[in-house]
């Protein structure tokens, strides 16, 4: 507890009385109990009757104080020992208090009655006197301390008041109490003032000590009206790097040798083996040359190294297979978590040398990351002599710069029989007949002497029959008109058969198609008599198998189906989308809106990626009357369901409703055969997003803005149309080798309707919603909209603007949700224009009614590339209305112990050789590089070049700033420009919800 006198009346001190009153206080001297000479004020009119005498102190100051305190020493005598004393006579006095902002108090005012003074109480003498000693009275000194509150003025006076006593006020000190300033739990309170009342407690915030760190917030104490301290709340722990000492008030920086990883009461820790610090307070110890640690590892453990290679490798060959068995390294690296890779390389065969093996080489268990001492290789090719190297890898190899450790065995395979068939055709059928073609197998495994083609009815499968063919093409005949066949092929060589393919279901025409199709052709043969009988022949057999009509239907049709859906407000004549889950047969939505090729106009080349329901293939499309066409294929997988079958196709019923140039075109289904098949043009560079992540910082800003416009155009087209498409993102945009962006991936329906594993699709509201891109209204409460893919298309302009970064980074989806609800937005991409930034923003309107209409950001897009120094102004991080989150572009230098680490961080990794072969190896050297620097490195792209140049940039501010709060003793200002260095001030924290993230 501490006191602060506001006033301290001593008796040579003048205080003002009453100059109207009957009688006054008069200024005298007397004796204390110890004889001691003293001042006084004093009164002693007790024969007269009706007494009103006042004394009132100077002007006093308040000083902040809320309640004051007043400690009176006076003395009083005795009534009784006053010879013929009147009934009048008092043994008391009164204390008042007045607040005044200024002292303006004069002889007559304020007014010596009770108001407008203010009683403070009637203060009564434990002890009077009456004793006299050689003519000399001795007084016995009275102490009584009274308060009040609250006063809010500037100051106030006090007035003492006698109405019929003989008394002497001997001292009188004003005063008001506090708490002192104060180390406890780690933080540093504040001296602090009383409350108001005797009851009242007074928050105080606590800062923690220099290099302390709040743990519970808030940190408070409380000062009640004693002025001592009480109810702790919070606490405050040493940061990492540093430790508590003299008893908690002090944050101490780990000594050399020694680190401290967490904050917390735990003292430093001394450095594992193979590792040490490189200055003080360091929050982790450096590996030595050589060691290393993985990112599990916790820092308290020593630093590892890779292993030696495995030892003592058998190999055993049977045919075409391969068991391999090895003997554990020598040296595990000071680990336990070895694991084994196998990597297999193809040598001989005319190609010069060694090469890796093929997808089709089968491991088992697996290929990478073995952990037992053995593994079973199959699929090799016959005849060929192979190299296998064992390699040991642990959990810090991939943070050494050397290769693995290996050991190797070379052996050569047997004659084995061929592999399986991998797909059939049908070329054409009859009511009694199926033609088929097939591919040769993968390994032939030597040459194909003739080929087993095993075929049953679907309803009689216990009946099956056999075809030898000595070419890779077979005429099955008498079959059942109508009936559905299943057929396996497989091949044989002097080895032996190899293994069937799988299953393929082919139909045979029925009597009523052939009549049909017999009669589409007889005009034709007839008309063309003249030209020859082969050229007749084989127009016809062209006509009907790539042009059939059967899947036409009439205009009458689809026009009462569009008036179905207009409700009456469309304008007549425009073109509206028709969901296809409407159609009560889903296959006549698909007959509807997508043309049927028959599957021999279409070539495979190879599969190039896997969908939801199948391969994704790459081939050739050959139309009658027009030329050959590269195109994308997308098949469904052998063994589906009738519901997979429809939503398969239901994406070839919303893509052939659409006719766009920034709209991916559909150029028909494949049905009627296995497999089936929806075939779309072919986009050469891929989705968008992995084609930016290629190309990082090669495009300008133009053409990035050209892809936007493209994109915006293809969606202003869907929402003319009333479409929503509900997974607007960069990987669902494919671009071709123009650079033209166009709109794919039509199926996010189906996501809302039935579970997935797919892991960009999340739970939310019972259907699956990507979270990233979707609109806070769509995730809440499933309203999608063409404003809700307005904010999808927010961010995709910065994906694109980011060269395919990922929205939110590593946020979880709760954190990515709850930050949205406080209106947090994404900050700008580096490099990205202020036009460009607020366009976005705009798009992340949270009211989905003040969002851009697509026209409208078409109409500003143009604006943009007609203008393009509109794009040169770039965004500043804190100029937007909305506060954006931690800007992850420029990455935090101090957070990475090397160079290489700061270069994977800015996906630059690949210049990691290049930097240590010119001796840039340290922070302090990297950030005094300039261009040439760079350009001397070896980095040629000039995307790359400013991307470099730019961070290099950040590391010398951050450097800089660092430099400048040494020194810097006050915790306050030390606190804000630390958390200014590094970035973290705005970092969120959030409850947890089990969500499927995006990766």
């Amino acid at each position: 507890m501490l006191t602060d006198d506001l006033f301290s009346l001593v008796m040579d001190v003048k205080l003002t009385s009453c100059s109207i009153c009957p009688w006054q206080w008069e200024e005298v001297s007397g004796y204390d109990e110890n004889m001691n000479t003293i001042r006084t004020y004093q009164v002693c009119n007790v024969f007269d009757n009706n007494q009103n005498n006042w004394v009132r102190t100077k002007y006093i100051s308040r000083r902040g104080a809320q309640r004051i305190h007043v400690e009176m020493k006076f003395s009083v005598r005795d009534c009784s020992s006053i010879p013929s004393v009147p009934g009048s006579c008092k043994e008391t006095f009164n204390l008042y208090y007045y607040e005044t902002d200024s002292d303006t108090a004069n002889k007559v005012s304020p007014a010596w009655m009770e108001n407008p003074w203010i009683k403070v109480d009637t203060i009564a003498a434990d002890e009077s006197f009456s004793q006299v000693d050689l003519g000399v009275r001795v007084m016995k000194i009275n102490t009584e301390v009274r308060s009040f509150g609250p006063v809010s003025r500037q100051g106030f006076y006090l007035a003492f008041q006698d109405y019929g006593g003989c008394m002497s006020l001997i001292a009188v000190r004003i005063f008001y109490r506090k708490c002192p300033r104060v180390v406890l739990n780690g933080a540093v309170f504040p001296e602090t003032l009383s409350g108001a009342e005797s009851t009242s407690l007074v928050a105080a915030r606590g800062v923690c000590v220099p290099n302390g760190e709040e743990v519970d917030v808030p940190i408070k104490l409380y000062c009640n009206g004693d002025g001592e301290w009480m109810v702790p709340i919070g606490r405050c722990m040493c940061k990492a790097g540093h430790e508590a000492v003299e008893n908690g008030t002090v944050c101490r920086a780990c000594g050399s040798g020694f680190f401290k990883s967490s904050q917390g009461d735990h003292l430093c820790l001394q450095c594992p083996i193979n590792s040490r610090t490189t200055n003080e307070g360091a929050t982790n110890c450096v590996c030595r040359n050589g060691y290393y640690r993985s990112d599990s590892d916790p820092p308290q453990i020593p630093c590892t190294t890779i292993p030696s290679a495995p030892q003592s490798v058998i190999s055993i060959v049977n045919e075409t297979s391969l068991r391999l068995e090895w003997s554990t390294p020598r040296d595990g690296g000071g680990r336990e978590d070895v694991v084994y890779n196998i990597i297999c390389k193809s040598c001989g065969g005319g190609r010069g040398g060694c090469t890796r093996c093929g997808d089709n080489v089968q491991f088992i268990p697996r290929q990478l990351g073995l952990t037992e001492t053995s593994v079973h290789i199959s699929d090799l090719l016959a005849h060929t002599q192979y190299t296998f190297e064992i390699q040991a890898v642990n959990g810090v190899s991939d943070q050494s710069p050397y290769s693995p450790h290996y050991s190797s065995v070379n052996i050569t395979t047997n004659q084995a029989a061929p592999s399986a068939v991998s797909i059939m055709h049908q070329v054409s059928r009859t009511p009694d007949s199926i033609t088929l073609s097939w591919s040769q197998p993968d390994q032939p495994n030597g040459l194909i002497l003739d080929y087993e083609l095993q075929y049953y009815d679907k309803v009689k499968s216990w009946n099956s029959s056999v075809v030898r063919s000595q070419t890779n093409t077979a005429v099955i005949r008498g079959l059942k008109p109508g009936a559905i066949y299943v057929f396996q092929v497989r091949a044989r060589t002097v080895a032996g058969f190899g293994r069937f393919s799988g299953k393929m279901y082919f139909q045979t025409m029925t009597e009523e198609e052939y009549k049909s199709s017999f009669q589409e052709k007889l005009p034709l043969i007839i008309g063309s008599a003249a030209a020859g009988v082969v050229l007749i022949i084989a127009v016809v057999v062209l006509v009907i198998v790539c042009n059939r009509r059967s899947s036409e239907r009439t205009e009458s049709e689809y026009t009462d189906k569009v008036q179905h859906y207009t409700s009456g407000h469309m304008s007549p004549g425009m073109k509206i989308y028709i969901d296809p889950f409407t159609y009560e047969d889903p296959n006549e939505a698909v007959r509807e809106f997508a043309k049927e090729i028959d599957t021999s106009c279409v070539k495979i080349e190879q599969v190039i990626g896997a969908g939801e329901f199948g391969e994704v293939c790459s081939g050739n499309l050959r139309l009658p009357g027009k030329r050959e066409i590269l195109v994308a294929i997308k098949t469904l997988k052998v063994g589906y369901t009738e519901r997979q079958r429809r939503d398969f196709l239901s994406e070839a019923s919303i893509m052939g409703q659409f006719d766009h140039p920034n709209i991916i075109h559909l150029e028909g289904v494949v049905t009627k055969s296995a497999p089936v098949m929806i075939i779309t043009e072919f986009m050469e560079n891929g989705s968008l997003d992995s084609f930016l992540r290629q190309n990082d910082g090669q495009f300008t800003v133009i053409q990035l803005v050209g892809m936007l416009r493209g994109i915006a155009a293809g969606m202003k087209y869907l929402n003319d149309m009333n479409y929503v498409h509900r997974d607007l993102a960069a990987r669902n945009i494919l671009v071709n080798s123009n650079l033209v962006c166009k709109v794919s991936d039509f199926g996010l329906s189906r996501f809302l309707e039935e579970d997935t594993s797919d892991p960009t699709y999340t739970s939310a509201l019972g259907g699956k919603i990507p979270i990233r891109w979707t609109a806070p209204e769509a995730i809440q409460y499933r309203k999608f909209t063409s404003s809700s893919d307005g904010w999808s298309y927010g961010i995709v302009m910065w994906e694109v603007m980011s060269y395919g970064e990922r929205p939110y980074w590593d946020m979880s989806n709760q954190d990515v949700i709850n930050a949205i609800e406080q209106d947090y937005r994404l900050p700008p991409p580096m490099d990205c224009p202020s036009a460009l930034h607020q366009l976005m923003l705009d798009c992340w309107q949270k009211d989905r009614n003040n969002r851009p209409k697509f026209s409208q950001i078409v109409n500003n897009l143009d604006k943009m590339i007609r203008n393009p120094n509109s794009l040169k102004a770039m965004t500043p991080l804190s100029s937007s209305v909305h506060l954006p989150l931690l800007d992850r572009s420029t990455p935090d230098f101090s957070s990475f112990s090397t160079v290489d680490e700061w270069l994977d961080a800015i996906r630059m990794g690949q210049y990691k050789e290049n930097f240590a072969n010119e001796e840039f190896t340290s922070f302090d050297v990297v950030s005094q590089m300039t261009t040439e620097d760079i350009i001397r490195v070896g980095v040629t792209l000039a995307g790359h070049q400013k991307k470099i140049l730019n961070s290099v940039q950040s590391m010398r501010a951050q450097m800089n700033q660092i430099t400048s709060v040494e020194g810097i003793s006050d915790s306050n200002n030390m606190t804000s420009t630390l958390n200014g260095v590094d970035g973290k001030s705005c970092r969120l924290q959030y409850s947890s919800i089990d969500f499927m993230d995006v990766k």
